[in-house]
């Protein structure tokens, strides 16, 4: 069984320009192109070895991209550890152990491998009870890991029946197969006790939104009796919670209108009450304005857009689309009731977030106090070092 592709023999050699030892040495997992000497002519997902920029002594190994925006993601500080199945295994199997301590027969959806986060550079593997989803973070994480059999790995160690490959291709491919059969209908699992479902070949991410996981159950404390207005509310996680803990209506707004039936689904395989919810096909913006002008408002409202900066060029528009939409969420939100906010846009941090937050409230003409401030579970680590892979931000706002 192998789990990487690239052979562990002759790795390139890149020297440092500046001093980064330290910040290495304490966990930042990226390398960029402009801290480096030179660029050695080598293929994506080759293995190299990074020396410092003073006497040329070894300090970590990676995997080079010599095209891409990160040079080298670096796997190990060990000196002269080998990056081969061996190490890779002991890497997948520290993590598998992490995750078996962290959930229980309630919960069988989890984030596997976190990349960076895991030791395992831009290896992501998600799982839905029998089922995985295998994503390689872009061409030299493809080149290096061995996703066929990290796949066969998967299966051996928890019993799946389909092991599915999620990627985006320039003929507008999204995936393929690695064991098993394409699935024809949505993967259930279950979440905390909650039943749902995920599309591995056509939903977003990997098929679900599994870093929301626990501010999905967050918002339970704030929904009993509760009018709830859920935007951005995809297949209907955090409207499912909201239904659960007693609310007395929810509303799941969403563009897509595949992602309402889900959501449909999603409350009625749960029990709830079919005349408490309603789904409602719109842009979000646009439905917040016209329910502004209707003196519309609700008890908890839940903002949860897809990543407004996807790159650092679009952090302006971003920082002006987050504070107009949680101004917009914020005039119809019942006085004394509660806001939530989220951002998973890695280009804007927690202090940027918290400040967008306090101005689109201001806009609204309202003032609020913080109940919480949160980001991604256990299941999804990060360095320590690298607040850019703290992606998460997760606001819970009571307004006057």
């Amino acid at each position: 069984m192998t789990f990487i592709r690239s052979a562990p023999k002759k790795p390139v050699k890149l020297q440092l320009r500046r001093d980064l030892v330290r910040s290495i040495k304490r966990g930042h997992a990226w390398v960029y192109a402009d801290a480096l000497r030179s660029k050695p002519d080598a293929p994506p997902g080759s293995q190299a070895i990074l020396l410092d920029n003073r006497g040329g002594r070894e300090i970590a190994r990676g995997i080079y991209d010599p095209a891409g925006a990160i040079t080298l993601r670096i796997a190990s500080t060990q000196r002269g550890e080998t990056l081969d199945n061996e190490w890779a295994e002991k890497r997948m199997s520290y993590t598998l152990a992490m995750r078996k301590q962290l959930f229980d027969e309630d919960t069988s959806s989890y984030r596997l491998f976190n990349g960076e986060g895991d030791g395992l550079p831009g290896l992501v593997c998600d799982v839905y009870g029998k089922a995985a989803v295998l994503k390689a973070d872009g061409p030299a994480a493809q080149a290096f890991w061995d996703l066929t059999g990290i796949a066969h790995w998967l299966v051996e160690q928890l019993e799946l029946d389909l092991v599915y490959e999620r990627f985006r291709d320039k003929s507008g491919g999204r995936g393929q197969i690695l064991i098993g059969k394409v699935p024809d209908e949505p993967i259930p699992f279950v979440e905390h006790g909650l039943q749902f479902t995920a599309d591995l070949v056509r939903g977003q991410k990997t098929g679900f939104f599994l870093d929301q996981r626990d501010n999905r159950q967050r918002i339970q404390a704030f929904s009993q009796n509760k009018r709830v207005l859920n935007v951005f509310g995809y297949t209907g996680g955090f409207s499912v919670y909201a239904g659960v803990a007693g609310a007395s209506h929810v509303t799941t707004v969403d563009l897509a209108k595949p992602a309402l039936k889900a959501a449909e689904k999603h409350w009625h395989i749960n029990k709830l009450e079919p005349d408490k919810h309603i789904t409602i096909a719109a842009d979000a913006f646009e439905y917040l304005e016209e329910a502004a002008r209707q003196n519309q408002s609700w008890d908890l409202v839940i903002l949860d857009p897809p990543s407004f900066a996807p790159s650092k060029d679009k952090l302006p528009q971003a920082r002006k689309a987050y504070q107009k939409l949680i101004a917009a969420g914020a005039q119809v939100t019942s006085p004394g009731g509660i806001l939530a906010a989220a951002s998973c846009s890695s280009h804007v941090d927690r202090d940027t977030f918290l400040q967008l937050c306090e101005e689109g409230v201001s806009k609204a003409r309202r003032k609020a106090i913080t109940l919480g401030i949160h980001g991604q579970p256990a299941d999804h680590p990060a360095p320590l070092v690298m607040p850019e892979l703290h992606y998460l931000k997760f606001v819970l706002l009571q307004l006057d």
